[in-house]
């Protein structure tokens, strides 16, 4: 009968649920955490375990092989990739041959060179997945190569791009499988704002009168901005926002132009032959990182022979000195937490990602790390768009601004400032931490002002307590040469202030923060909480300039026109700055596009349609 085990199987079945317990048992007693996961050989994937949440994921890795005319690189290429150790584990290999030009001359001559290229090919023998040719009608060019080898077919493909005049460690694949394993499905160590690894020695700041590459000597791994193309491996998320966006870009005819870079220059000459232009300014758009490694006496996992080609026009030799198998005086698999590693952008100036001040505490320790001047930079982006506000970071960096605070409501683009390096206070999170250590209580209807107003003002403390100055602007206003300070200013005055525009000094000297303590404080919010605000008043210099002259304060009248030219519907000559006038600024209520008009007749608009900065700046540090 169907479903009636015989008598003779009764065993059997004792013996296999006697088995499944103890394997139920182990396992729950000896977590996957506690030992590195498994990875079974399979045709199509690697399985592997998150080390932080114990989830099963696949990946695949192909490494893609662009080649040309150059036999004996081709070779030697091809046997370092083969001697490398790969764990049993399918790689898959794909070559791309391009073909030599049309009606070149000596058309015999490059035959027999391309038949050479695929007799070596074919009769390479790759044990350790599939090997995939793929051997071109016409010449595409060293661009083509690297754009069309690859679109992922999932989120879980990788490639590692070998140019053939490359050769790899046989510790290359180790290492890989390690980096991806930590720092793309570890969902402790994964930022989706780094886009692969390089595995070439660093040697190159495109950044013009940037810094020296130096990384301390026990640092391993660190990121920075520049894609790498000898032995680049690549995600796959990133690379197809990539193409999507070369696509777009290409079409408008836009040039991937980035002033102040050596690589503009690259395509000035090369043009369309090369795509590391078009990679750079995509990367500068979307501010995101490459990992690479720091492995000291020159050495590297993967090393580039400079042979004779596009980028080189004679042999020029190897770069670096390939990692060998000899005993290593470091662990090459250890991998550090992504938040101790360090980042640094294409001037190989460090970037410090995630400065976000939530709470009191916070404030302090960003204070200690931005402050280069006596005077700290408070920007207020209430009301500013992010396109002003990236316009006005652009001029930061163009007159070497670098102790400024940008503070704004909780909002996607405020993070993503400060994912990009630049520190920014959350005023929401900052006020309820305010609250909580005040214990305050106010009338809802004056919340958004309470906000803005007392987290302003606590800053401003802050800064006092450190004895730093601060100088307090709104986002309309824009610094044009000598950057943010007051002319001249006089010791019987802590406190400056304009009429109309929200700009705001405050002196530090032995008086101001006693006036500016935890009693100031509260009667500011006690103004905004219970006082009926006209419209025109409901702003931070109203009610800190009427709490001023209750306590007796002295407060300097500024005018706005004796260091600024204010814009508006009128057109605004760029002889009109005059000497001596450091900013312009402009009404709140002007649309964006008429202030963007104004300012690109000033020459003063420095963003592209990527609202990214139209120039790199270097200023070596």
């Amino acid at each position: 009968m169907v479903g009636t085990p015989r008598k003779h199987l009764i065993p059997f079945l004792i013996l296999s649920l006697s088995a499944l317990f103890l394997y139920t048992h182990y396992h729950s007693t000896h977590p996957l955490l506690s030992t590195p996961p498994r990875i079974e050989p399979n045709p199509q994937f690697t399985p592997h375990t998150n080390p932080a949440t114990t989830t099963t994921h696949t990946f695949t890795l192909i490494i893609k092989v662009l080649t040309y005319n150059r036999l004996p690189s081709l070779a030697r290429c091809l046997r370092s990739l083969a001697n490398a150790h790969y764990q049993a584990e399918p790689v898959h290999l794909h070559l791309y041959i391009d073909h030599f030009a049309l009606g070149d001359n000596d058309t015999s001559k490059k035959l027999e060179d391309s038949n050479a290229i695929l007799d070596l090919v074919d009769g390479f023998e790759w044990k350790f997945g599939n090997k995939v040719v793929h051997y071109r009608t016409n010449n595409v060019g060293l661009q083509s190569q690297w754009l069309e080898a690859w679109w992922p077919s999932s989120d879980d493909e990788f490639v590692f791009v070998v140019e053939d005049d490359l050769e790899v460690s046989p510790l290359f694949y180790n290492f890989l499988r390690t980096l991806i394993l930590n720092y793309h499905y570890n969902h402790s160590n994964f930022s989706p704002y780094i886009y692969g690894a390089s595995l070439q020695r660093p040697r190159f700041v495109p950044g013009k009168h940037g810094n020296k590459i130096h990384v301390d000597s026990k640092t391993r791994v660190f990121l920075y901005q520049l894609v790498g193309t000898w032995g680049q491996l690549l995600f796959p998320k990133p690379w197809k926002e990539f193409r999507l966006w070369y696509d777009k870009h290409k079409s408008m005819d836009i040039k991937p132009i980035i002033y102040g870079m050596v690589t503009t220059g690259w395509y000035n000459k090369l043009g369309e032959k090369i795509w590391t232009p078009w990679f750079i300014k995509f990367i500068h758009s979307r501010g995101y990182f490459n990992i690479y490694t720091n492995f000291l006496h020159e050495r590297a996992l993967s090393v580039s022979h400079r042979d004779a080609g596009v980028n080189y026009g004679k042999t020029a030799g190897p770069d670096s000195q390939l990692l060998d198998e000899t005993p290593l005086d470091f662990n090459l698999l250890e991998k550090q937490p992504l938040s101790n590693l360090k980042w640094y952008d294409f001037c190989f100036r460090e970037v410090v990602p995630g400065r976000v001040v939530k709470s009191l505490d916070g404030v302090g320790s960003v204070l200690r790390y931005i402050q280069k001047d006596e005077t700290v930079l408070l920007v207020s982006l209430f009301g500013a768009s992010e396109a002003i506000t990236r316009n006005l970071l652009c001029h930061f960096e163009r007159i070497k601004i670098r102790n400024y605070i940008l503070m704004g409501p909780h909002s996607d683009f405020l993070f993503d400032f400060a994912r990009r390096g630049h520190p920014v206070v959350d005023v929401d999170q900052l006020f309820n931490s305010i609250r909580a250590n005040k214990s305050m209580e106010f009338q809802r209807s004056n919340a958004k002002l309470m906000k803005e107003v007392l987290v302003k003002a606590y800053i401003i403390k802050k800064c006092l307590e450190f004895s730093y100055h601060s100088l307090l602007v709104d986002g309309n206003i824009l610094f044009v040469d000598g950057g943010p300070f007051i002319e001249t200013v006089d010791s019987a005055y802590d406190f400056y202030a304009t009429r109309s525009l929200e700009l705001f000094f405050v002196r530090s000297s032995s008086s101001s923060p006693k006036i500016w303590g935890d009693d100031f404080l509260n009667k500011v919010a006690s103004m905004v909480d219970k006082v009926a605000l006209p419209k025109e008043s409901r702003n931070f210099l109203y009610i800190v300039r009427n709490v001023l002259g209750q306590k007796g304060a002295r407060i300097k009248r500024v005018e706005e026109t004796s260091f600024g030219t204010k814009i508006s519907m009128i057109d605004v000559n760029r002889s009109s700055l005059g000497i001596g006038k450091k900013m312009v600024y402009w009404s709140a209520e002007m649309g964006l596009d008429i202030i963007q008009k104004e300012l690109e007749k000033m020459s003063l608009w420095v963003v592209d349609g990527d609202l990214s900065c139209m120039a790199v700046v270097c200023n070596q540090s």
